[in-house]
């Protein structure tokens, strides 16, 4: 909740002009997202300007629902609103940063700020639980880590929170000035120093410099003293006084000793004072065992004691924090927000929820959200969202989620734990239903979502939505923002599950999808999805398929164009279509010498419409086609001029594929189509480090085994240990899609960060790996492919292409879609 304030104080503080003041408005809300307004009247609405969308494209629809203050650009035209307030600025990302300035003076409690390459989401969260033991505690909901995403974090903050936890990230040099100017940490964690984002500073030197300048004005920073470039930089730039290091070695102000027992430790700091604390915690992998040591580090030092400490860790566990979206039995969908608890976060996954594609009901599963301030204030908040997002059924667990029940008389069914949740849940009751499941760690909701889960497969492809906007981003960045873009969902996404990848496609703002066959487009038809689809192989049978499903078929040659007329003309239908230029493909597409031929079919039946024209590049991936390229594109041009002379309107024109874009942006004619690219693989090979793999390929071991010196592994017995040693059975195969060709080491997984190559045959359900020195158990996880295993290096092992490997996994692993 923003601070009230008046459209003046606003204006005063974004250094900007105002037009049709109100002086009896007073705004106490902010928003930069036109689904996310709760209260127009009192909503600011900040259009920002992104690779997505222009927010004030918005303003109308916005206008209708009642917002009457806009921070918008000083170049918007206002006349057509005349009773609405602009304070126009000369950019609205900065004012929206001068807010959060304001807002951050006001509160006076110690703020918490997480920077570093790794762990701050982690570190945030279990930092939050812990200190919510005993106060009340505001964070950035999910990663919100940005020069957008700070800001919302700040307006957050409520007058009642007792202690503010907010992340920072930062991926090129000059961004972490305007993060130190909003969040003024009174404490700060630097977690540690890796290569991520490399590619925006000139060197890992020069990317600490920068993260490290958040927390000059701080009173305290925590940091571990073993990072050694870390810590001698560190202790170069900040008083001795103000730092708070840990060390597994004598010397720092905490000495940290870890005793490792099964799956769980015994962690002991000693301070320079001598007085030592000992906490037990449910993790011993390395990481983890990092990330809880600045935690424990950070709450001692803002006074927690530690027993509470000690409470707060019991519910902790190694578990990645994010908002997943799960496969649900009977055709539901679950979202797993099973970690959190604070209104902030609750806003972002209901706004994620309603990115889905539509279901039956909307159902809504809510532990008590605790150490938030009044109940009756907070439970007020919490039942205007669900009012907002409409829910049908609200099943409630704890003792003040109680106070929903006069609000939802007939929806909402409370439980006093979730034990009783649990006994009442009936999964068959659930069908094609959308299931938010959202609480604090201390209830457990785990075993809701296990009780409502799916069960299809062991092996999981992960899929990061917010990977997905990412790249997305970065090829509307290389265009121009007149071009439209086509992404391709043919082959179920590129094995990324087609729906899903189509709803956030559609969500992120595209205008077109691509898919290979008519049936693809009439599944994404019935899940919901709007988008114009262009159909590349149409089969004569399908043509009913495309009329009814409002499908775009593309026309290849001129007996194809005559079966869709003739087929149109019996049923009295028309249809917009894609003409294919064959320029040097030589796989379907007009012939040059088929134009003429063509443009007389265009004008003898006008029962078809043109919707574009588009022909494809052979080798755009490599520079030792370029000059067959440019010959490309130049036929296109003269063939698609001579269709375009003969029509009354103008058709979209589009050549470039993923490759295309980054090697001819000279040629983005109206639209270009998003492939290969969008899903994490940059095939020219020259933005590798820009592009986030968007998949994790994983699976768990089976079982693990001791061999004897000559012993043999899998059919045929390929697989042999000369020496003896240990090999694990892992629940993939190719079936799965994993290919036969990694047998006998040609590919390699990552078990608990190390390398474990593939031993014997891959077997149609199964395989097994050489983890001879390592520390494995039966139930660990295996990483196949990710963002530590290279797609392009596997394919390259196995001679094969990076598509190849995407498009073969099999239906039955299941997908799972994440916001990190």
């Amino acid at each position: 909740m923003f601070q009230e304030i008046s459209q003046k104080q606003i204006t005063e503080i974004v250094e900007g002009s105002i037009i049709h003041q109100d002086s009896e408005q007073l705004i106490s809300q902010i928003a930069i997202d036109s689904r996310q307004i709760l209260h127009p009247d009192k909503t600011l609405f900040v259009a920002l300007r992104g690779a997505k969308a222009d927010g004030q494209t918005f303003i109308p629809q916005l206008a209708d629902l009642g917002v009457k203050t806009f921070l918008v650009h000083n170049d918007f035209d206002e006349h057509s609103f005349p009773n609405l307030c602009f304070i126009k600025v000369s950019d609205t990302r900065r004012a929206l940063q001068l807010l959060a300035q304001f807002q951050r003076s006001l509160f006076s409690n110690p703020v918490v700020s997480i920077a570093g390459s790794n762990g701050k989401t982690i570190v945030k969260e279990w930092l939050g639980q812990i200190l919510g033991q005993k106060y009340a505690v505001a964070k950035s909901p999910k990663s919100y880590n940005s020069q957008v995403g700070v800001p919302l974090s700040i307006f957050g903050i409520e007058g009642y929170h007792q202690v503010a936890i907010l992340e920072a990230g930062i991926s090129k040099a000059g961004e972490m000035a305007a993060l130190e100017e909003m969040i003024k940490p009174n404490l700060g964690i630097f977690t540690n120093l890796g290569t991520a984002h490399q590619e925006g500073f000139e060197s890992l030197d020069s990317k600490l410099n920068e993260k490290l300048s958040l927390f000059l004005d701080s009173n305290f920073l925590i940091y571990c003293t073993d990072q050694k470039q870390v810590s001698e930089r560190i202790e170069a730039l900040f008083p001795t006084d103000k730092l708070v290091g840990w060390s597994d070695r004598a010397g720092a102000e905490f000495t940290r000793s870890v005793k490792v027992k099964g799956n769980a430790a015994r962690l002991i700091l000693m301070k320079s004072d001598l007085s030592t604390h000992t906490f037990r915690v449910p993790f011993t992998d390395v990481a983890s065992l990092e990330n809880i040591t600045h935690v424990i580090v950070a709450a001692i030092t803002l006074g927690q004691s530690a027993e509470s400490i000690q409470e707060g860790i019991i519910h902790l566990k190694s578990v990645d924090m994010r908002l997943t979206l799960k496969p649900g039995i009977n055709d539901s969908l679950l979202i797993d927000d099973t970690y959190n608890n604070d209104l902030a976060g609750l806003k972002v996954a209901l706004d994620f929820m309603h990115q889905q594609r539509p279901k039956r009901r909307k159902i809504l599963i809510l532990s008590d959200l605790l150490q938030q301030g009044s109940p009756d204030k907070i439970y007020e908040e919490v039942a205007e969202l669900i009012k907002k997002y409409q829910f049908d059924l609200l099943l409630g667990v704890g003792k003040e989620i109680f106070l929903l029940e006069k609000e939802f008389p007939n929806a909402f069914k409370g439980f006093s734990s979730t034990e009783e949740l649990l006994n009442n849940l009936d999964p068959e009751t659930f069908a094609n239903d959308m299931i938010l499941i959202t609480g604090a760690r201390i209830f457990g909701f785990e075993e809701v979502v296990n009780r409502l889960q799916q069960r299809i497969h062991g092996t999981t492809l992960e899929i990061n939505l917010n990977a997905l906007t990412h790249n997305y981003n970065f090829y509307k960045k290389l265009i121009s923002p007149k071009t439209k873009v086509m992404v391709m969902v043919k082959a179920f996404a590129y094995g990324g599950g087609a729906v899903e990848i189509a709803n956030q496609i559609q969500t992120m703002g595209a205008d077109y999808l691509g898919v290979a066959f008519s049936d693809e487009g009439v599944a994404l038809r019935k899940q919901g999805i709007k988008l114009p689809i262009m159909v590349l192989n149409s089969m004569h049978e399908s043509f009913g398929l495309c009329s009814e499903f409002d499908l775009e078929p593309v026309v290849f040659s001129p007996e194809f164009f005559e079966s869709l007329a003739s087929w149109c003309t019996v049923h009295q239908k028309k249809m917009r279509i894609h003409l294919d230029m064959d320029t040097g493909m030589h796989r379907l597409g007009f012939e040059r010498k088929q134009v003429d031929v063509l443009k007389g079919l265009i004008q003898s039946n006008p029962q078809l419409e043109i919707a574009s024209i588009y022909t494809h590049l052979v080798g755009a991936d490599e520079d030792i086609h370029r000059e067959f390229s440019l010959s490309q594109l130049k036929d296109f041009e003269e063939m698609k001029n001579e269709v375009i002379d003969i029509l009354s309107y103008k058709p979209l024109v589009h050549a470039l594929n993923s490759a295309g874009i980054v090697a001819f942006p000279e040629f983005q004619f109206d639209m270009v189509r998003l492939g290969i690219g969008l899903y994490g693989v940059e095939v020219t090979g020259k933005h590798d480090l820009a592009l986030r793999a968007i998949s994790t390929l994983k699976t768990t071991i089976s079982q693990v085994k001791e061999l004897e010196a000559g012993e043999t592994i899998g059919y045929s017995r390929k697989g042999v240990l000369a020496t003896g040693g240990k090999i694990a059975t892992l629940a993939i195969g190719y079936a799965d899609g994993y290919d036969r060709r990694f047998s006998n080491g040609k590919g390699y997984v990552l078990i608990n960060g190390q390398k474990a190559s593939i031993i014997g045959n891959v077997c149609m359900d199964m395989c097994m790996v050489d983890v001879s020195g390592m520390e494995v158990k039966a139930g660990d996880e295996a990483i196949i492919y990710g963002e530590k295993i290279s797609l392009k290096e596997l394919a390259d092992q196995i001679g094969t292409i990076p598509y190849e490997l995407l498009t073969n996994i099999s239906t039955r692993v299941k997908r799972v879609y994440y916001l990190d």
